[in-house]
């Protein structure tokens, strides 16, 4: 065979291969079972962590870069003005409840006894004046006592009779006890002043700054010894695990996709590294392709937005960064056998 017949059958052999592979794309673009792509970018969320409380700054513990725990301890305010706070709580508490029990009690044994011995006391005054009236109106017709002395005798007599009935009356309410207005009054006190108690008690702990959830401080925006106020950013957290992905679905193969997919990540800095993740969330709202979408076909076209939560063992997912999302191909049911 010479050289021009050998040039041919390449050529041909060529323009074969290249007709073969598009059609074998356009297939798999047709086929809905067939494995898909994805583009999508790194969707780190970010927490701007702050105090409830205001105060100066103690301590700071951890720098930019690094790692913690949920729960550890980040910052602490100075204590001593919310501690000063707690203690008046308590002895406002203590005051209260001992009122309260005071007026549970009602009056002690020995006070019932003083108004018992008070009431005989003017009963025997007020017999003790009778006696005297008495005497001076038999001395009267003698001309032995004035007018004026049985006027003085006579309101002995009354306020004896008012002073026994006060005395009475003493002793009744003691021997009662307590009014039951006077007893929730007291109540009340004492649950107003549990509640500045607690308030004081969760003042003191909000001066202490926990980290809510496990990530990266990558802000760190004060500095020991700085009065913040409260609600003020001091630092910012970024929750890396898991890392959240955002990608999108072209309308066609929205039914490819499922919550709890397993699917794989890959990004452009780690050729040939593939990272587990799962298809958590599927919007149920349609938008146009945005801009930031990277596709073979750019078009105006339906998508989906997906929510992808990956690992993220090597710490290299960063925001924004874009991602490849594989979905594998699905399995095709078996044929059935005749028999």
């Amino acid at each position: 065979m010479n050289r021009r017949a050998v040039g041919v059958t390449a050529a041909c052999a060529l323009v074969l291969a290249a007709v073969g592979g598009y059609l074998w794309r356009a297939r798999g673009a047709d086929d809905p079972n067939a494995a898909l792509a994805l583009s999508g970018n790194v969707d780190v969320h970010q927490v701007e962590l702050a105090l409830r409380v205001t105060g100066r700054i103690s301590q700071l513990n951890v720098q930019e870069g690094d790692k913690v725990s949920a729960g550890e301890t980040l910052g602490q305010l100075d204590r001593v003005p919310f501690a000063t706070d707690v203690a008046a709580g308590k002895a406002d508490v203590a005051q209260a409840q001992a009122q309260l029990d005071k007026t549970e009690r009602g009056y002690r044994v020995e006070e019932i006894a003083q108004a018992r011995a008070t009431v005989a006391q003017r009963a025997a005054d007020l017999d003790n004046a009778r006696v005297t009236l008495q005497r001076q109106q038999q001395l009267v017709a003698g001309g032995l006592v004035t007018h004026q002395q049985i006027d003085d005798a006579q309101a002995r007599v009354r306020q004896s009779e008012a002073q026994l009935a006060v005395a009475r009356d003493q002793l009744t309410l003691e021997l009662r006890g307590s009014r039951i207005e006077d007893i929730e009054t007291q109540k009340a006190l004492l649950a107003a002043a549990e509640a500045r108690l607690e308030k004081a008690q969760t003042a003191l702990s909000d001066a202490t700054l926990l980290a809510p959830s496990a990530g990266i401080i990558s802000v760190r925006a004060r500095e020991v010894g700085a009065i913040v106020q409260a609600g003020q950013t001091v630092y910012t957290l970024t929750l890396n695990d898991p890392v959240w992905i955002r990608a999108y679905v072209p309308q066609p193969r929205l039914g490819r996709i499922k919550p709890g997919m397993a699917v794989t990540v890959s990004i452009d800095s780690m050729p040939g590294r593939h990272y587990d993740g799962t298809v958590g969330f599927i919007s149920p709202d349609a938008e146009f392709t945005p801009k930031t979408v990277q596709t073979d076909q750019v078009r105006d076209d339906l998508v989906f937005r997906i929510r992808v939560i990956a690992s993220d063992p090597d710490n290299v997912f960063r925001q924004g960064m874009p991602v490849t999302v594989r979905v594998p191909a699905a399995q095709r049911p078996a044929l059935a056998r005749n028999h």
